[in-house]
């Protein structure tokens, strides 16, 4: 009946086979179950713990030995993933996801972390999402695999199941995901547990961040949410609205009838206090009163009603924060920025520009350079009112901390005026002197064009550009030596010998020119031309010009504008003509081809064709002033204005180059000059289409299918009428284009009769400044487009650029959709950048 134990007896000693000892063999069973674990479980070595791996890294003292633990301790996960009976398998999971983190490649996890996520334990199921979150995305088809696990699991009674679920799906989503699963989290929307309704309504969020249509499912639930007395439900709700304000026109008109209801709860929230529970730092609830405002400013950008709705509730924010504490601090921000973006009253605007100017006075750095650059972004709605606090503004540039200081600077140019300009170009001279290199190029042109533009006096001005050539040495751009000499050949005669004296003086110092070039340059320019009139000896002149044509120190192109000056000076001194030949002609034989050009012409000048020499060496002509406008210095600074469109112009047209079209399709170039976009001032009114002659190369661009937008030449005999309609009544639509860590571009379509008007919105959202900013589009051959000028080419910190585009569609494309290839380029720094996208997204019935 019992084999086993008749086995077992029988291998016992004649003595105990006298009768059965239950006791014995439950023994026996112990001994052999405990054997069993010691040799399966106990013996074999357990992994290394994630803390201690850690540890282990971070000993490491290179990173060839940090390199062989992380490799070694790789080889040892992968061989746990073969094993189908692993007890550690989330342990090795979360050991694999730091090494992830640390740079290393971790990509055979992928399976092993769906496989968690599919695991009925929650231990499993939670490290196995994490996994899949960090080392999946809509780029990996294994993620597909995951969309019904997690069907499954929103489906589950588990909370935290659901939860985590819920996490996953909004950082991985793709949008056929998205749309797979959308049914799923509006159940879980609509349910009372405010623990998972709050996850959901966020990844709705993320969910229409990437399938915009999905939206129109949420616009009445949100309405009913913002009843709710749960913050969490508040914060989330608020996030998901104004995020579907941003991307539809629609949801913005919606949700303007939910104005009265936020201001209600900010009120609430600033007055009486919401809930104790929420309050930091005796500021009630800051993240949902940031939100709030946040979607205040949407809703109310442009829209003067909405906006008086909103006014007292400001008002009580700005007045009622305390500023003690950060969070009082990040409140009064999005408060001055809500009031700066909305159409408030001016006694508001006053208030928020107070604050700002609160921040300035402040210890802390960083709230100081954000009031900074808040006083930047907001300078055009205001300039009254931040003059008040020019001092205040002007004693930043003298801060310690170089971002402080450059944004300063930006702010103070954007306040000079033809009454404060010689107190602030005071203030900016003395931080030019302290300066970084990089600064002082940007600097001296900002204080050069301001001069221009708001100079009080011809000598005040040529005082500050001396100034300016002294101090910033070898870090000044070309416009500022071009700026010089054109204001001293415009200047009255006295002005013009006194200018000479001084450039004279400043460079006697021979020690100090090599980093001094540009201020050599333009004072031997000026020696050379007015020389003959300065109240010094000639031959000490002269003698001092052989010293700087023989310095070591001084560069190839200085010596090039030294020669022709001292050349020029052999005409206005002819009693140093003799020495000025000898100088010149030992230059004849000079290792550098270019001096040695110039010094044997001009030494024909003095031999074979002197009689030539009076008149080719003669004073220049009144060199012509460069037109600048308020829009060539102030675009860093002023607002974009609006560009008035005629009912009727005549445009010239130009032949596109093939060569130019076809690199430009192949998206290798979009053509050196041909391009329409890539002129700096386009025409108000600039329409370029194929010319007849672009037609005889249809074999080759017809494989591609594209047409660009050709720059207008100089009038021609072949002309073109651009009738420009009233615009009828059509709903925009916003595409987003590019969105990178420093530009974010946006068309708002909106069709006028028979044509589309597509305007580029373009922001830097980067802390610097973005200069040359150019755009260029390229259309299909059945459309003709024309690009209208740009609001600016610069842009601030969190500033906008538009710029119109109108298309027109030919007959002969009447089923083509329009899709466009757009091209953008700008600098940042000292670096260019250079990028490009297509856009397909565009209304089917734009041309209906």
């Amino acid at each position: 009946m019992y084999p086993y134990y008749e086995t077992e007896w029988s291998i016992l000693p004649p003595e105990h086979n006298r009768r059965y000892s239950p006791g014995l063999t439950i023994n026996n069973i112990k001994q052999v179950i405990n054997e069993t674990i010691e040799t399966n479980i106990l013996r074999k070595p357990s992994p290394t713990r994630l803390r201690e791996l850690i540890r282990q890294i971070r000993a490491a003292r290179t990173a060839a030995e940090e390199r062989s633990v992380v490799n070694t301790e790789c080889a040892y996960i992968r061989s746990t993933f073969r094993e189908t009976d692993c007890i550690w398998k989330c342990r090795n999971m979360a050991k694999l996801l730091y090494i992830h983190m640390l740079g290393y490649p971790a990509h055979f996890g992928q399976m092993e972390a769906l496989k968690l996520a599919a695991s009925p334990k929650y231990t499993d199921k939670r490290i196995g999402y994490l996994g899949a979150m960090l080392l999946l995305d809509e780029r990996q088809d294994v993620h597909v695999l995951l969309t019904n696990c997690l069907k499954n699991d929103l489906n589950s009674p588990t909370q935290f199941i659901v939860g985590t679920a819920l996490c996953t799906l909004a950082a991985i989503a793709s949008p056929e995901m998205a749309r797979d699963l959308t049914h799923e989290i509006e159940r879980v929307i609509a349910s009372s547990n405010t623990f998972l309704r709050k996850k959901a309504i966020l990844c709705a969020f993320r969910m229409i961040r990437r399938v915009p249509e999905l939206m129109e499912e949420y616009l009445p639930r949100c309405a009913q949410f913002l009843n709710d007395k749960n913050h969490g439900i508040l914060v989330s709700t608020v996030t998901l609205i104004t995020e579907m304000c941003d991307q539809s026109p629609y949801a913005l008109a919606f949700f303007k009838a939910s104005i009265p209801a936020l201001v209600r709860l900010l009120k609430t929230l600033t007055v009486s206090g919401y809930s104790p529970e929420h309050v930091v730092n005796g500021v009630s609830d800051p993240f949902l009163q940031v939100k709030l405002l946040r979607l205040l400013r949407t809703l109310g950008h442009g829209d003067p009603d909405q906006s008086e709705i909103m006014n007292d509730a400001l008002a009580q924010v700005a007045t009622n924060t305390e500023t003690n504490k950060n969070a009082g601090n990040a409140i009064l921000y999005e408060t001055v920025l809500t009031i700066m973006n909305v159409e408030s009253e001016n006694s508001l605007r006053v208030l928020a520009v107070n604050i700002l100017g609160r921040f300035l006075l402040n210890s802390d750095k960083n709230i100081r350079f954000v009031g900074l650059l808040t006083l930047v972004k907001t300078v055009q709605r205001d300039m009254t009112a931040i003059q008040r606090h020019r001092i205040t503004i002007l004693e930043c540039l003298t801060d310690s901390d170089s971002s402080i200081q450059r944004c300063a600077m930006e702010l103070s140019f954007t306040l000079i005026n033809s009454q404060n300009i010689e107190m602030i170009v005071r203030e900016v001279l003395k931080y030019l002197e302290t300066a970084e290199a990089e600064m002082k190029s940007i600097c001296s042109s900002k204080i050069v064009s301001a001069a221009e533009l708001y100079s009080p006096s011809i000598h005040w001005h040529l005082d500050v550009l001396l100034k300016i050539l002294t101090i910033a040495g070898n870090n000044i751009r070309d416009d500022v030596i071009s700026s010089t000499i054109q204001l001293i050949s415009n200047s009255p005669r006295e002005e013009q010998h006194f200018i000479a004296g001084k450039m004279l003086e400043s460079i006697t110092n021979m020690n100090l020119l090599e980093n001094r070039q540009p201020l050599v340059q333009v004072a031997v320019w000026t020696l050379g031309e007015y020389g003959e009139a300065g109240h010094f000896d000639e031959n000490e002149l002269i003698d001092h010009y052989r010293q700087l044509l023989w310095a070591p120190h001084l560069s190839i192109t200085t010596k090039q504008y030294i020669l022709v000056s001292l050349a020029k000076l052999s005409v206005r001194m002819e009693h140093c003509t003799t020495n000025i030949q000898n100088i010149i002609n030992a230059f004849r034989a000079h290792l550098n081809i270019d001096l040695q050009q110039r010094a044997i012409e001009f030494s024909q000048l003095f031999t074979n064709f002197k009689h030539l020499r009076p008149a080719l060496l003669e004073k220049m002509p009144v060199l012509k002033i460069s037109d600048m406008s308020s829009s060539e210095y102030n675009s860093d600074f002023t607002a974009g204005q609006e560009i008035t469109t005629p009912t009727a112009e005549t445009i010239p047209l130009k032949e596109p180059s093939n060569q130019d079209i076809l690199l430009d399709l192949l998206g290798d170039s979009f053509g050196s000059s041909s391009s329409a976009t890539a002129t700096t001032t386009p025409s108000p009114l600039q329409l370029s289409t194929p010319s007849s002659a672009a037609a005889a190369n249809a074999d080759i661009l017809d494989l591609l299918g594209l047409s660009v937008v050709e720059s207008a030449a100089p009038p021609s005999t072949i002309t073109t009428v651009a009738t420009i309609h009233s615009p009828v009544e059509y709903s925009a639509t916003t595409i987003p284009v590019y969105s990178r860590e420093n530009v974010d571009i946006k068309f708002i379509v909106r069709k006028e009769y028979d044509q589309a008007v597509v305007t580029v919105k373009t922001t830097n959202n980067s802390l610097n400044m973005l200069e040359k900013y150019m755009f260029q589009v390229a259309v299909p051959k059945t459309f003709s487009i024309q690009m209208m000028e740009p609001s600016s080419t610069v842009m601030l910190p969190g500033e906008s650029v538009v710029q119109d585009v109108i298309v027109v569609r030919s007959a002969q494309g009447t089923n083509t959709p329009l899709r466009m290839k757009v091209r953008f380029s700008y600098e940042i720094g000292n670096y260019s950048m250079m990028e490009q996208a297509d856009v397909s997204d565009f209304p089917p019935d734009l041309f209906g």
